[in-house]
């Protein structure tokens, strides 16, 4: 099976935020039930799922993963963060359940046959570096779960990865804080749809209890310096974008009706976040498929 895309000159980007991303997981819905595929595609934290679904097209599992999947008894709680795996059950969130058979299998057939450039953005947390993961690394379906796993471990709600004897975080807390604006124009791209879940108004402000972040963060001084100074560092991303929306290089989509947070946990909730979103990327679409010229 070979794949097709008919969309090479602008780069697909989604950002994180935790269960914000049943919002915009609507977007990865209406671009794949609209034909309209993207030729490079990147994200961080909850955009790397949002990224993957994508890629594989897999309309079903892109709803499934912000929404009904948050029922699951295996999903998450404070039981579980007691237990140190973490408010969010990561482990097996992305490493046990993408197989045949399980909650969320993974088309990795689709994903392999699809000849989309991808990026995935990890956060090294005694290095401090940025590393976005590309095709050499997502080979296999462990080699992509747990690398996606890394990218949305939020400091101290889930417990830190290990790959390849390294140590990974939220890929939002790096370089771009939480874009992965970078990594597109490294590989050449200057032209963007970038799929946001912040509304347009929102700027991040500097943590309230840095004392607090250098105390939990002590034996990773990399992590607690990037989280103390990630708001910096988002807000210098979002003018880039904002000035590239300006110069009509960019497409942004902000979330009109945000209602859930990051933890969010109620189906009925995460469900409406989803129907919002879908509504909104539908009306959203004319001008979509004005700027990709389809």
């Amino acid at each position: 099976m070979t794949l097709h895309n008919n969309v090479t000159d602008t780069a697909l980007i989604f950002e994180g935020g935790g269960m914000r991303a049943s919002y915009t997981s609507a977007v990865v819905s209406t671009l794949l039930r609209n034909d309209i595929y993207l030729d490079w595609v990147g994200g961080i934290s909850a955009g790397s799922s949002n990224t993957l679904n994508y890629v594989s097209r897999d309309v079903r599992r892109s709803r499934l993963s912000f929404t009904d999947f948050a029922a699951d008894p295996n999903f998450g709680s404070m039981r579980t963060f007691i237990r140190g795996k973490g408010l969010f059950n990561a482990e097996y969130i992305y490493q046990q359940t993408a197989g045949p058979g399980q909650a969320l299998p993974f088309d990795m057939e689709t994903f392999l046959a699809n000849p989309a450039q991808v990026r995935i953005g990890g956060f090294n947390a005694v290095t401090g570096e940025t590393v976005y993961w590309g095709r050499d690394d997502l080979g296999t379906t462990p080699e992509i779960t747990i690398r996606v796993q890394a990218s949305s471990t939020m400091p101290g709600l889930m417990p830190i990865v290990t790959i390849d004897g390294e140590q990974w975080v939220d890929g939002a807390v790096g370089s771009s804080g939480g874009v992965a604006l970078e990594a597109a124009e490294a590989d050449g791209y200057s032209r963007f749809l970038v799929i946001l879940t912040r509304p347009r108004d929102y700027w991040k402000l500097p943590p309230r209890n840095p004392r607090f972040i250098d105390r939990a963060f002590r034996k990773y001084p990399a992590v607690a310096e990037a989280l103390l100074t990630r708001a910096e560092r988002y807000n210098e991303t979002k003018e880039r974008l904002l000035a590239l929306e300006e110069e009509g290089r960019a497409v942004l989509f902000f979330p009109e009706n945000m209602t859930v947070s990051s933890t969010e946990r109620n189906i009925s909730k995460l469900r409406a976040s989803y129907i919002a979103g879908l509504e909104q990327a539908q009306r959203e679409l004319p001008h979509w498929r004005e700027f990709v010229e389809l």
